[in-house]
């Protein structure tokens, strides 16, 4: 246990940093959303396709850990929208369902990679670029459709919701990475140097950001749906993905990943795109936060159960 905090530590801190930060020395929103706009488009795709370029996939079990953590996001989206007419019928209109939706499937990368990289260093990285390939694609996918579908009165063309997908720079950064690993596209020196300085800058930012959007006021009454979003994320997902991934025959620092992937709250890019398509973006706030916080001993937890 001692291991799993020490490597946790550094993360929250990161993130308590950026908490004080932007109450003190950096108390304009316009600089955090600069900061929030260089990290989503050039230092975290940057990061996903180098971490893919240098992971090598072919002794680590790819199968095993991205089957059980894309099974497991499959399990959360198939049990959210089985949950919708119940949600409806509790008050929970569409808008809010979203946040729900996107709170319980999705996952703050920036935290899983930091303490992958900080217990098992470059396996781990090499294991949680699994993870990126198996969950990123697929929740992106779906968190742009529920959207679109529940979030607006007006629906979507499929067109548009198409458009969103391709001009994600998380999904074509896991592409272009995977097809560079898989192919063994040679890649020139400068190239790793660049890439290697704004994948190092990527994670501290990322987690500065995502401390700085965090809603402290929403932690003091906290609504049943952020309670639902909280509980679907931080003990059902891993649960669900932890059983797949013994039965999958997982075990050791796999087993670990799985946990550390599967237990980390929600992405601060997921707020971003409730703001974007008409979702309760206060509520998704209000969820991050609490999953954020309440991480800081949910996810010592699952990686213990792993262990």
């Amino acid at each position: 246990m001692a291991v799993v905090v020490a490597a946790l530590l550094p993360v929250f801190i990161l993130i308590v940093l950026g908490i004080v930060l932007k109450r003190s020395l950096m108390r304009l929103d316009t600089q955090w959303h600069g900061l929030e706009r260089l990290t989503y488009f050039v230092l975290f795709p940057m990061l996903l396709i180098q971490t893919l370029v240098k992971a090598d996939l072919s002794k680590v079990p790819v199968a095993g850990v991205g089957g059980a953590l894309l099974l497991s996001a499959l399990a959360m989206s198939l049990l959210c929208l089985a949950l919708r007419p119940t949600l409806s019928r509790l008050g929970i209109d569409g808008p809010a369902f979203t946040s729900i939706f996107q709170g319980a499937t999705r996952w703050q990368t920036f935290v899983g990679l930091s303490v992958a990289a900080n217990m098992f260093g470059d396996v781990g990285l090499a294991l949680a670029s699994v993870a990126m390939v198996a969950i990123i694609p697929l929740v992106n996918v779906f968190s742009v459709a529920v959207l679109a579908h529940y979030a607006s009165p007006e629906k979507q063309s499929g067109s548009a919701i198409v458009m969103t997908l391709v001009r994600n720079p998380l999904i074509w950064a896991c592409a272009i990475g995977l097809f560079i690993n898989v192919t063994h596209l040679p890649l020139p020196k400068l190239w790793h140097e660049v890439a290697d300085a704004l994948s190092r800058s990527s994670l501290a930012i990322g987690l500065l950001v995502t401390g700085a959007g965090l809603h402290l006021e929403g932690l003091l009454r906290p609504s049943a749906a952020a309670a639902i979003g909280v509980a679907f994320k931080l003990v059902l997902m891993p649960a669900v993905a932890l059983a797949l991934a013994v039965w999958f025959g997982l075990s050791g620092d796999s087993l670990a990943i799985v946990a550390i992937c599967s237990a980390v709250p929600t992405s601060s890019s997921a707020y971003v795109l409730a703001r974007q398509m008409g979702g309760d973006a206060p509520l998704l706030a209000q969820i991050i936060t609490l999953q954020t916080m309440l991480a800081a001993v949910t996810m010592p937890m699952a990686i213990a159960l792993a262990a």
